[in-house]
Parts: structure tokens; sequence; C-alpha cells
């Protein structure tokens, strides 16, 4: 459960923003959109290595 402590006299956007920010590195809205559609693990090894190829070319033009 998430739990912002609310100031004396705190704006509640102010609050409301605390609150997502701790929600969105918590990883919940990632896992369930991630559970809501199957992927196969060779399409997630694809992925996985696509991105590594990318990175990989990203460090190359850096140097």
């Amino acid at each position: 459960m998430i739990v912002v402590p609310v100031k004396e006299g705190e704006n509640i956007e102010k609050a409301l923003k605390k609150f997502k920010r701790k929600f969105e590195k918590t990883g919940v809205v990632k896992e369930l959109r991630s559970r809501q559609a199957f992927e196969k693990p060779s399409v997630t090894n694809r992925k996985k290595m696509m991105r590594a190829i990318y990175v990989q070319q990203l460090h190359s033009v850096e140097d």
C-alpha cells in the first residue's frame, strides 16, 4: 500500500503528484499491461536482442 504523508496546509495537487511518482516507481501499471496481453518467449527474446543491438550501436557511435 502506498502512503503519502501530507503536511499541514500542503496543496492537494502536490500530494497527488507525490502519489503518482510513488505509484510509477512501483511498476504496477507496467506489470498490469504486460499481463493483459501474453507475449511468446521467442518474441520477448527477440525484443531483448534488438534492444541490445540498438544500445550497442549507440555506444559505438559515441566512441
